[in-house]
């Protein structure tokens, strides 16, 4: 392998940082003649070149770049909280709601009774992939709306939904298991039923004085090189406290940006930070597409394949059924539910959680699922954000000047 070359783990690691970044460019030069977004670009040459593609990073390898997954996540959810100002949830804060509640739950009982009547699982498996099917990744929704500068109202619903999206998955989850502890008689299960619900409380109520901590130490302050680098180091200290809990960082960031933005902050610090971050989301992104383990495809089967489409199918009908519901415009009728088809991150995280509840077999198959899954999705779901974004009129024609989205 080509890392086998250096001998010393500093030397490694900057050598797959090195290919990471390189592949990036190459594969986003390549997407871009067939007008795809950037986003799809790295995730192919993270299966190039990860240990299932040329081998050029060995597997062992991608698993020690967990903590970019982390600070990218932790990056893209304070950025979303810019959008949760309180006069605009004052505003709309219902409609989203609705619309949110309903994509997400349609999709995981669309899943969960494909799951019991076609292909005749248990009620405990089908109940768990339900509930993590309700969750959607809003990093390569959001990528795809920086690339093409989208702006408007269809583009801050989305926002907002994919945002309070993981509240929903993780609120439908910890039903879920509740009553397959009762179902199975697991008394364990109670504590596994409270633990996370416990720690992203902790993890909300941290991002929520990190966000007026912020607002001090940053707002009253002329030097621009100081403010942004007490806001990165705010960030990256929250996010390795869930890290340290085991609790996933996007509610916690999310918070954070929330309170900031409504105790009188400015949008400086987005505008700062998207200009560090394209890296890191490159990152991100090419290590996702490391991660796809292609033998597992053959595992998951036809099941994987439903689930994949069937998943799809209820987060479009209960976007559209929502947005219908509460009189949305007809492009968030429309054109919404094709940008949430993504999904990683955090559902990787409930299928581990899932898995100590199954049986050793159902467990890596729902495991073999999510994973394969969440890779495909993330290819397809930065193509599917872009279509919306367009045929929803949410991207300026070129040659109109304007200033570029924060986030």
């Amino acid at each position: 392998m080509f890392i086998q070359l250096f001998q010393h783990v500093s030397s490694q690691v900057i050598a797959v940082l090195a290919v990471m970044v390189l592949a990036g460019l190459l594969f986003t030069a390549v997407t871009k003649k067939f007008r795809l977004p950037d986003v799809t670009g790295y995730i192919l040459a993270g299966v190039a070149v990860g240990p299932y593609g040329l081998r050029l990073i060995p597997a062992e390898m991608v698993g020690n770049l967990e903590f970019v997954a982390d600070i990218a996540l932790a990056f893209i959810a304070f950025g979303v909280g810019r959008y949760f100002k309180l006069s605009a949830l004052k505003k709309n804060g219902k409609r989203v709601v609705v619309i949110t509640v309903m994509e997400a739950l349609f999709a995981a009982v669309l899943v969960t009774v494909s799951m019991l009547y076609l292909f005749h699982l248990s009620l405990p498996f089908a109940l768990l992939l339900g509930a993590i099917g309700s969750a959607t990744a809003p990093a390569s929704t959001i990528m795809t709306i920086r690339q093409y500068k989208a702006k408007g109202e269809f583009v801050n619903t989305i926002l907002q939904v994919v945002a309070l999206d993981d509240v929903v998955s993780l609120l439908a989850f910890s039903v879920c298991t509740a009553v397959v502890n009762a179902s199975v008689g697991n008394g364990e299960g109670i504590w596994l039923v409270w633990k996370p619900l416990l720690f992203n409380l902790g993890a909300i109520c941290a991002g929520g004085l990190f966000g007026f901590l912020l607002h001090i130490l940053i707002d009253k302050r002329q030097d621009k090189e100081r403010r942004f680098l007490l806001l990165i180091a705010l960030i990256l200290i929250l996010t390795a406290a869930c890290s340290a809990f085991d609790v996933s960082p996007l509610l916690a960031c999310m918070v954070m940006g929330m309170v900031y933005v409504n105790v009188g902050g400015t949008k400086k610090p987005f505008v700062q930070l998207n200009h560090f971050t394209p890296v890191v989301y490159l990152l991100f992104f090419v290590s996702s597409g490391m991660r796809l383990n292609v033998p597992m495809l053959q595992t998951a089967g036809i099941i994987g394949i439903s689930y994949f489409f069937i998943r799809i199918v209820g987060k479009y009908a209960g976007a559209f059924l929502g947005a219908r519901l509460v009189g949305a415009p007809v492009e968030i009728r429309r054109y919404l539910g094709m940008a949430l088809v993504p999904q990683a991150g955090v559902s990787i995280g409930l299928s581990v959680l899932a898995g100590r509840m199954l049986p050793e077999d159902m467990g890596m198959l729902l495991s073999t699922i999510i994973l394969s899954s969440s890779v495909l999705y993330e290819l397809v779901g930065p193509a599917c954000a872009k279509g919306s974004l367009f045929l929803a009129g949410a991207v300026k024609k070129k040659g109109r000047k304007e200033d570029p989205p924060v986030l």
